[in-house]
């Protein structure tokens, strides 16, 4: 009984380590170029520039492409955000 319990224990520890090892290869931090945000957002080339411009949104630049991550769009939305008042 001892040994099959000792078995159990090492089985649920392989798991766990599967799933931490699993997890690791995710990418930290989910990134959308230009024009998926304007798909997303359902925005204009010219209201993604207008976003940057007045720094609404942070965003990154190698070379002629842009980039943002999701949880600044995320932010930008949430900090737009205006709850129903009436009920």
């Amino acid at each position: 009984m001892q040994t099959e319990a000792f078995n159990q224990i090492v089985a649920k520890i392989e798991a766990l380590n599967n799933k931490l090892e699993a997890k690791e290869k995710e990418p930290k931090e989910k990134w959308l170029d230009n024009q998926e945000l304007m798909v997303l957002l359902k925005i204009s080339k010219r209201t993604a520039q207008t976003y940057r411009d007045s720094g609404l949104i942070s965003f990154s630049q190698v070379g002629n492409k842009i980039y943002y991550r999701l949880s600044d769009i995320e932010l930008l939305l949430n900090k737009h955000y205006n709850k129903a008042f009436k009920k």
